[in-house]
């Protein structure tokens, strides 16, 4: 057998291999392997995928976590529309849903109800072709959605294939999108500890990660589905809701081990109430029922008006509230100077925990709720994890209680305040004040941002307190002598500091940007504006204007970004923070290419590569891919079977090139004088990098040899010219050697990167 198909059969084998794995731990909680063994499995078909990309397949398992950000997200049509819900919080209510129902079928009509659990959190069609994942989109407007595929192949509960040697022609499956309680209270701990306000509830942050553009961030915040609904359907049929649900078990979904088939609407109260004790030890979050006919022909009898299937309704638990007494408001403030109003209660029980201190949102929410100190107030959980005060009692009052009066000064500094345009956030504008800078070097020393191993909250309260800290600049100036003397530091810990320090000058500009206390900017946000301006002089003089349109920043975080940067004390920051070292570069810069500036779209079945490999050369020689051909399409490169993008082409004017075509454009873009600069440094060598390198870590070596126009392989192979080898090499170093790899340290990987 020849050698590609060798590969071909181990990876079609290895990605089913996985597959199932992922199904038997994720679906059935049932594995059969160790995690150990997994991760074996798993790098095997991740060295098998690089080493052979000519043979990439977009729903294999290595895809979960995560691929290159995308530019925005694409508009697609429902094939049916996602409808919402009718909703109500009574029993009357539900028994005239039942009557509607009853009366709209005739008495003739015999029929079960189907009851299962309402998961707060987002609604999403996943769409299959032959079995095959093509398209997730959210509800949007329930006509119209975003194309949210490449997040949505990172969630394990997830099939990327259907389980099932005869798939149906199309499947939409609906569901919700979730995150559950641990997960969700993992990031808020990890937030709190940053120096970051929490997330409110876990559907916001569910909604918030789906329209996350790098699809890496949504793997690592290990998002949820199950199955609740279906769209269109071509080539198999369901007499009833649960036998849908119980395909789809077949198929490999996740579903709810809650759901009951009811004789009549009693027997649906039955489950109502059952279920509601049931409820808080779920670990997700649950907000009541819904109850649908469960016999499909006759829901699609019954109908739907503009907003909600008439055969379908949701039985909505009021939040569990709790009355206590408002003894104080503290005010917290954060990394970016905002003053916010904490309550202080008496401790009361309130779902399954005792609380004692609850957001108050901001002071003008606190006039407008007319909350005072000393009040009776009624408290709930939003999205049942954090605290917050919903009203306070004023017929409860005895004359003794207080205004809660927003404060003229910062607490911590005792700097007049002041109101950001257009916000109802009261600010501390003093860059000094001691608890601002704890929060902003808490932030800048976390591992999302600088990653400062050791710079611990007592540590960096210490280094405040004693005036050796001033500035984020001032990290960068510290000597051992000045650490030596703090509780529990010595001098190996002071050692180990100072040169984690030292290693965070390399970050880049995306980790620099997310460090920094700008508001609104994000993390993602952070990241992908340094992508695209490559060097933080880019966005010194920008204006709101320029990066909303240039960098497709939103207008709230484009004006936010603009007057960061035309700050003086801020520019003052960033050249204090140059003059240490501090890179204020990105690694990968924008490319560059003959190409360049160019708009492509791929279609149909091309002769002698993938798709995606055929969008790897287009972007590496500076040109742009797109799924959709507009008026700003240059090129349509088509393949066999074209469909109907070849006709949307013809009709715009785009201009249509085979594969040959495509092949002459790109050795055209090759050529030295094709481009305004020189091709990198290591431009055609094969690197492998092992071991643990003393100032950057794998993934940024990699990204600096591709940014020098190299390419990072996984393995030692007779086509490898550089094998990068820090501390413990394993057994890559001994391959090298027998093959005559050139082996090189770190030293001289950088003189190779400076051209020398």
């Amino acid at each position: 057998m020849a050698p590609q198909l060798d590969a071909a059969e181990e990876l079609r084998r290895l990605r089913e291999e996985v597959a199932r794995h992922d199904y038997l731990y994720y679906v059935l909680a049932e594995p059969e392997i160790s995690d150990a063994e997994y991760d074996r499995l798993f790098r095997r078909l991740k060295e098998l995928e690089e080493a052979h990309p000519e043979l990439y397949d977009p729903n294999s398992p290595v895809h979960r976590v995560g691929g290159a950000p995308l530019d925005a997200f694409r508009s697609v049509v429902h094939a049916r529309r996602m409808l919402s819900l009718d909703n109500t919080y009574e029993r009357g209510e539900l028994l005239e849903f039942d009557r509607r129902v009853r009366k709209a079928l005739g008495p003739g009509a015999s029929f079960r109800y189907a009851v299962d659990p309402k998961i707060d959190g987002c609604a999403c069609s996943l769409r299959y072709e032959e079995g095959r994942l093509v398209l997730a989109a959210t509800r949007g407007d329930g006509v119209r959605g975003d194309d949210i595929t490449q997040n949505a192949r990172t969630i394990r509960d997830v099939p990327l294939r259907l389980r099932t040697k005869r798939p149906p022609q199309v499947l939409e499956v609906r569901g919700e999108v979730f995150m559950d309680k641990e997960t969700f209270a993992a990031i808020n701990a990890r937030r709190v500890a940053e120096g970051e306000e929490p997330f409110m509830n876990p559907r916001n942050t569910t909604a918030g990660t789906l329209k996350l553009l790098d699809s890496r961030l949504v793997a690592a915040r290990k998002l949820r589905f199950i199955p609740h609904g279906l769209g269109e359907v071509v080539g198999t049929a369901f007499a009833t809701y649960t036998e849908f649900l119980d395909r789809c078990s077949v198929y490999g979904f996740r579903r709810s081990e809650h759901v009951r088939r009811c004789a009549d609407i009693e027997e649906v109260w039955e489950f109502v109430e059952d279920f509601e004790r049931l409820r808080d030890g779920l670990p997700y979050e649950v907000d009541g029922v819904v109850v649908r006919v469960d016999e499909l022909e006759l829901l699609e009898r019954l109908g739907a008006t503009s907003h909600h299937p008439r055969g379908m309704i949701a039985f909505k638990y009021a939040a569990e509230q709790a009355i206590t007494r408002l003894n104080e408001v503290e005010v917290s403030v954060g990394k970016t100077g905002t003053l916010t109003p904490v309550a202080h209660l008496e401790p009361v029980r309130l779902a399954g925990t005792t609380v004692s201190r609850a957001s108050l949102h901001n002071f003008e929410e606190v006039a407008r709720k007319d909350i005072r100190i000393g009040d009776q107030v009624v408290v709930e959980k939003a999205g049942e994890i954090i605290p917050y005060v919903v009203r306070s009692l004023p017929e409860r009052r005895t004359g003794s209680e207080r205004p809660i009066a927003p404060p003229e000064r910062c607490p911590a500094c005792g700097t007049p305040v002041r109101k950001r345009e257009g916000e109802v956030a009261i600010v501390c504008p003093n860059r000094s004040c001691p608890e601002v800078l704890r929060k902003v070097i808490r932030y800048y020393a976390s591992r999302r941002a600088m990653d400062i191993d050791g710079l611990g909250e007592k540590l960096i309260d210490q280094l405040v307190d004693t005036g050796l800290v001033r500035s984020l600049g001032d990290l960068y100036r510290l000597r051992l002598e000045d650490l030596v003397g703090l509780e529990r530091m010595g001098k190996r810990s002071g050692q180990k500091l100072l040169a984690a320090i030292e290693r965070s000058k390399t970050r880049g500009l995306g980790r620099l940007l997310n460090a920094l206390p700008i508001p609104h900017l994000g993390r993602s946000n952070g990241m992908d504006l340094a992508r695209k301006a490559g060097r933080i002089e880019a966005l010194l003089n920008a204006s709101a204007e320029e990066l909303e349109r240039r960098y497709k920043l939103g207008p709230v975080v484009s004006a936010d970004v603009a007057a960061w940067f035309a700050d003086p004390e801020n520019r003052a920051l960033i050249e204090d923070l140059r003059s240490v070292g501090v890179r204020t570069d990105e690694e990968r810069p924008p490319a560059a290419g003959g190409l360049a500036g160019k708009v492509f779209v791929i279609t149909g079945t091309l002769p002698r590569r993938s798709r995606e490999a055929c969008k790897q050369a287009i972007e590496a020689a500076g040109g742009k891919v797109t799924s959709q051909v507009s008026r700003k399409t240059d090129y349509l490169v088509a393949g066999e079977k074209p469909g109907s993008k070849l006709a949307k082409a013809q009709a715009l004017g785009v201009r249509i090139i085979d594969e040959d075509a495509l092949d002459r454009l790109l050795a055209e873009a090759d050529r030295p004088d094709a481009v305004g600069t020189a091709p990198g440094p290591l431009a055609g060598k094969v690197f492998v990098v092992t071991g643990t390198l003393a100032r950057r870590s794998r993934e940024e070596a990699k990204q600096a040899i591709e940014a020098a126009g190299g390419k990072v392989s996984s393995q030692v192979s007779r086509k490898t010219d550089y094998l990068v080898a820090g501390e413990k090499p394993g057994s890559k170093l001994a391959k090298a050697q027998a093959l005559g790899v050139r082996v090189i340290d770190e030293e001289a990987f950088d003189r190779l990167l400076a051209g020398d």
